[in-house]
């Protein structure tokens, strides 16, 4: 990936800044145990609740290196779109937290997910025309909020 010393200030910032942006829902949006997501019925393949914080973790540190990586290297309109695609993905990653536990609405966030699920292929794609191991990064965020987005469906079906 060719990542030298020099880059390590601008990863741990990209990467600090993706975790906290992806973390800030959870500051409003209280999703422990005795809340309303434990009311649910839950499908038989939902992951248990410790999973989550360890996956997204992950995965926004992934996010962190590969908007790095395309702000690095990316030039003109090519960069401009990949950097706008990831914001506007990263909005509606915020805004589905938001909807789906906030004002628990399961219709809603599948609404959200389905939309952020196109908008995270079209990152990907342009991430990858700027600089592939960037859009290569992107694969787990997107196979997760697949799987995620199947789960936003048979919550909605269940309950």
């Amino acid at each position: 990936m060719d990542l030298s010393r020099d880059d390590l200030p601008g990863v741990a910032l990209a990467v600090v800044v993706c975790n906290a942006v992806g973390a800030s829902p959870a500051l409003v949006t209280a999703t422990g145990s005795g809340t309303w997501y434990d009311t649910l019925v839950q499908p038989a393949f939902a992951p248990p609740s410790w999973v989550f914080g360890p996956v997204w973790t992950a995965l926004f540190t992934l996010l962190g290196v590969a908007v790095y990586l395309v702000l690095r290297d990316g030039r003109g309109r090519r960069r401009k779109l990949a950097f706008g695609l990831f914001l506007a993905q990263y909005v509606l990653n915020v805004a589905w937290t938001l909807v789906f536990f906030g004002d628990q609405n399961i219709a809603g966030g599948l609404a959200v997910i389905a939309a952020l699920l196109a908008l995270i292929a079209a990152t990907l794609a342009a991430f990858w025309r700027v600089r592939p191991a960037a859009g290569a990064l992107l694969v787990p965020y997107l196979a997760w909020v697949a799987f995620a987005s199947y789960l936003n469906y048979a919550y909605w079906a269940l309950n």
